[in-house]
């Protein structure tokens, strides 16, 4: 019990929620092995049927991507609900502080939509989960997903609320919101909430045969798609700014590679509606034209990527928070990115390239875009160990550093 009170976790900070949000995004990765390289007949997703099916019939190299995608599924699954469950404790204990008062007073007070991020991220795990290990899910599944909706309906009024607390508070007085202290993209994370609730408002969208189901899931995921990106127009412009005069906070710098995720899953939300208008009102996206502004998306994440790793490596953020003795809860925010840069380049490869017809499937261009996805994907799985040993290790030498 002792040892347990010098883990840094023990100085809490709700961007801990990014630990499980990670690990729900480590399942993401590995579920993009079986919803490419498995048949899945006309179904937009593969289900436990064709993962069988792959297992007993497949090739050898198959059958051993499966295996890794269920184990990897599986493993990443669990951390995601364990970590939630703990944050939601933990969350409840710092809600009795004066430290949380005080952060309901300032620029971090946005940190809290880190709650209803990670939990929009469970539910999108455990879908999968469904998918993967539920035989006969696809015969239930439209009564499913009205149940979907009014989960993401619930996480979507909360994360509102949160965002409204906070705007209603900096917005309606002046002084209130520490300009000094934007000088990073954390103001970002409410954009971030939005998104991850919009792309799960527009998974019927691509699944349903329900015209109503999917008119309500495209109406619902439009609203918060919208919201999402005026509320990173907003943030991104005036942090920027403050960069610009102030430098990037050191604590924060993870968050200069926000938009990666954010990109990521507007993407998949775009794609989700897009192919919700083919299947059920007949309106056609060219494989081209997907190719192209997949290729742009891609390109936007690079940018981010580029500029968020000079301005850490000039600060030395790896050699202290990552490589070395102190700790940020912030540290977690690099995950999102790799993660996000991996799933978007499967979708880019196998919906943009493929589709176009630009390169074969399992061909060698193929793989070889491909590996750097599996790449990027073994880096984040490897950061995310190292980020839980050093933050509920035993002890530590260094203290958690909050990030504004």
């Amino acid at each position: 019990m002792h040892a347990m009170q010098h883990r840094p976790a023990d100085t809490y900070s709700p961007l801990y929620f990014l630990g499980a949000l990670g690990a729900g995004g480590l399942a993401v990765t590995f579920f993009m092995y079986l919803m490419f390289w498995v048949p899945h007949g006309t179904r937009p997703v593969p289900v436990f049927e064709d993962i069988l099916a792959a297992l007993t019939t497949g090739s050898l190299a198959l059958q051993a991507a499966v295996v890794l995608a269920i184990v990897g599924i599986a493993a990443a699954t669990f951390l995601n609900v364990k970590y939630l469950l703990w944050n939601f404790a933990a969350l409840a204990r710092f809600q009795k502080t004066e430290a949380y008062t005080a952060l309901r007073a300032s620029n971090a007070e946005t940190t809290l939509l880190a709650a209803p991020l990670a939990t929009a991220m469970t539910v999108n795990a455990l879908f999968i989960v469904g998918l993967v290990f539920v035989p006969n899910l696809w015969s239930i599944i439209e009564y499913l997903f009205p149940l979907a909706l009014v989960a993401f309906g619930a996480l979507g009024v909360w994360a509102l609320r949160l965002i409204g607390d906070f705007l209603g508070r900096v917005l309606s007085e002046g002084g209130l919101f520490d300009v000094t202290a934007h000088n990073s993209f954390a103001q970002l994370l409410p954009a971030f909430a939005l998104a991850m609730i919009g792309v799960g408002f527009s998974a019927p969208a691509s699944m349903s045969l329900a015209p109503a189901t999917v008119a309500i899931s495209l109406i619902i995921s439009t609203f918060f798609a919208v919201a999402a990106l005026i509320y990173t127009i907003v943030a991104l412009t005036t942090a920027f700014s403050s960069m610009l005069q102030h430098g990037t906070a050191r604590e924060s710098g993870p968050t200069l590679m926000v938009i990666v995720p954010i990109v990521t899953i507007l993407s998949i939300l775009f794609l989700r509606q897009s192919h919700g208008l083919h299947t059920t009102f007949d309106a056609h996206a060219e494989a081209g034209t997907t190719m192209v502004w997949l290729a742009q998306m891609v390109a936007i994440q690079v940018v981010f990527l580029l500029l968020g790793l000079t301005v850490l490596r000039r600060q030395g953020y790896f050699t202290d928070f990552v490589f070395g003795s102190k700790t940020s809860p912030g540290s977690y925010a690099l995950v999102c990115p790799g993660v996000a840069f991996s799933v978007l380049l499967h979708f880019f490869v196998n919906k943009g390239l493929v589709a176009a017809g630009v390169v074969t499937k399992f061909g060698i261009a193929y793989w070889g875009v491909t590996a750097i996805a599996l790449a990027s994907q073994i880096l984040m799985i490897a950061l995310v160990l190292r980020l839980n040993r050093q933050h509920f290790g035993a002890s530590a030498k260094g203290s958690a550093v909050p990030a504004e």
